[in-house]
């Protein structure tokens, strides 16, 4: 069982998700891994697996720390799986307002 914060997203050309930006929480030390880039499908993956969860993880520009967000779980559109937060219309929350790490390579 393991808890995971997305903190940011790749998009291809086309503006679709790509890859997650995904930190797994280690809560007997507080603290989170570093990111590593995760394809959709091995999110999905992680995500599928019983007992896995992830929340987003926001950047609070006014408190200088990272924020825990909504839920984030696997559901099934005409065009496949995808990974969805919560949905409730907070549009900065959502995956796609996450850091665009497009400009990093990792």
């Amino acid at each position: 069982m393991s808890l995971f914060r997305i903190s940011g997203v790749w998009v291809n050309q086309d503006d679709v998700i790509t890859h997650y930006a995904f930190h797994t929480v280690d809560n007997s030390a507080n603290s989170a891994s570093r990111a590593a880039k995760t394809t959709k499908a091995e999110a999905i993956r992680l995500l599928e697996m019983p007992g896995n969860r992830a929340t987003t993880w926001i950047w609070n520009y006014n408190l200088a720390q990272w924020a825990v967000g909504e839920d984030v779980s696997v559901v099934a559109g005409a065009t496949g799986k995808y990974l969805r937060s919560n949905r409730d219309s907070t549009v900065t929350d959502n995956l796609k307002h996450l850091i665009d790490f497009d400009w990093i390579v990792l």
